[in-house]
């Protein structure tokens, strides 16, 4: 799942590849990765409350 999720940010926030990355590239993707983690707790939360 993980490599899933970097794999999306990285699609995402860097437009050109190169041997680093931006200061603006890796806010990207840490705030990609943020959103995608908090997203998932939210929906974990909404089926196991769903299912008592």
């Amino acid at each position: 799942m993980s490599q899933t999720v970097g794999n999306k940010c990285f699609e995402k926030c860097v437009t050109k590849p190169g041997s680093s990355l931006s200061g603006s590239e890796s806010s990207c993707i840490s705030r990609c990765v943020d959103r995608y983690m908090e997203a998932t707790g939210i929906v974990s939360r909404a089926l196991f409350s769903s299912q008592r």
